[in-house]
């Protein structure tokens, strides 16, 4: 069996600087997606809209944006991964330029109350329309390119390449937000058009694959899948109520507006990414430690570190809280994907890696919304309720450890 998996030819090969132009789509993608707690939270809510309000206009794009993935993979197929990836890159620069030019409409008072909400809420629905067939497409195309051997780590590079960009996005707008309180934006634009150049240009011509023979799909229920998609799912919720009031609470708690909101809230993600890419990369890529190990550790990382935000009132303490976040989230999410990979047969694993793919927006579905009305109810609320979601989640972890031990 192993020596099958060893001879057998990929679909349709890619050279190394081609399967990387792929991820740099994805980094572009993350960017322009994480950059939004980042940025149109603070000013949004500058612009008179409400926490909730906020809240709804990217949670609709979220449930929007994960219903269409499966049809743009449909459309992956028939129309090709090329044209597909660019044309996502594209919309979801051109989406989120519309959405800059409705904000700052709604920021200098040209439109305002409800008018407001509703044309973010408009333009924003273009983007959960029109942008999500990069995830599908990229994840195709490097499904053809690899081997069932090679495939986990080709799709892995996939996801590396997508937390990458979550952590370049909030770190980047720090920066940029000091050229101006849009320029953050300005810049994912951009990015993602680059983005949508680089695989235009240096991947082979796009052809269709209606009539490839494919690895089935996996089902939700498959039970060996599904705890681990519903682990990871709820994940992504605690994550999401974080993401989604982060920059509001560091707004009230330093009495911060504007520009410098923005750039407080960057410094703070910029805390958890610079710890999230040194145990990354310094640690989990070249250890590869026992998934099974470090998922509990990095669970514990996470609620101490949300617990220590609450808690802690000094702006260079939440800095330190969310670094603690940072190592914890480098730990417990590889290693939860992992796990959920090991569950099925090698020849299974991409199909397992494309269902596991959908929990963290099935996730930011539901998480920022939560995370809303806690905050209109208290401030630090969503820090102490996602704490008991992750502390939920490493009490399932070490039960199912502990009896996979007895079993054994």
């Amino acid at each position: 069996m192993q020596q099958t998996a060893d001879t057998e030819q990929p679909l349709r090969p890619l050279s190394g600087l081609q399967k990387i132009a792929i991820a740099f789509g994805s980094v572009a993608m993350g960017a322009g997606m994480t950059i939004n707690f980042v940025v149109v939270s603070p000013l949004a809510r500058e612009a008179g809209l409400t926490e909730i309000q906020v809240a709804g206009i990217l949670v609709l794009s979220a449930a929007i944006y994960a219903l269409m993935i499966p049809q743009w993979g449909r459309w992956a197929d028939r129309f090709g991964r090329k044209r597909i990836m660019v044309f996502s890159l594209f919309a979801m620069a051109s989406t989120n330029m519309i959405f800059l030019f409705a904000l700052e409409a709604a920021l200098v008072g040209v439109v305002t109350g409800i008018s407001s909400f509703l044309l973010l809420v408009f333009v924003r629905i273009f983007f959960g329309l029109l942008a999500p067939g990069l995830q599908p497409a990229s994840m195709a195309a490097m499904t053809d390119a690899t081997t069932p051997l090679t495939r986990a780590g080709g799709l892995g590079m996939l996801g590396a390449a997508m937390g990458l960009g979550s952590i370049l996005g909030p770190a980047g707008a720090s920066v940029l937000a000091n050229f101006g309180r849009l320029v953050p934006l300005w810049g994912s634009i951009i990015v993602c058009a680059i983005a949508g150049l680089v695989i235009a240009f240096s991947l082979p011509k796009s052809r269709g694959n209606r009539t490839s023979q494919r690895a089935t799909p996996l089902r939700v229920r498959d039970m060996r899948i599904f705890p681990h998609l519903a682990f990871l799912f709820a994940y992504f919720v605690a994550i999401g109520a974080i993401q989604q009031t982060l920059a509001f609470l560091i707004a009230d708690r330093f009495g911060l507006s504007g520009k410098d909101a923005v750039e407080a809230t960057g410094i703070v993600f910029a805390a958890m990414s610079i710890s999230l890419i040194i145990v990354q990369f310094g640690y989990v890529q070249p250890r590869k430690p026992d998934p099974s190990r470090i998922l509990p550790i990095g669970l514990i990382c996470v609620i101490v570190g949300y617990i220590a935000a609450a808690q802690l009132q000094s702006f260079y303490a939440l800095c330190a809280a969310f670094t603690v976040v940072g190592v914890g989230a480098a730990l417990a999410v590889p290693a939860a994907n992992a796990l959920g990979s090991l569950s099925v047969e090698r020849h299974e694993q991409g199909a397992a890696a494309a269902l596991l793919s959908a929990a963290p927006p099935t996730g930011f579905i539901f998480g920022p919304m939560l995370g809303a009305v806690l905050y209109s109810i208290e401030h630090r609320l969503p820090l102490f309720v996602s704490a008991g979601m992750i502390l939920a989640l490493l009490l399932y972890r070490v039960y199912g450890n502990l009896r996979s031990k007895r079993d054994s």
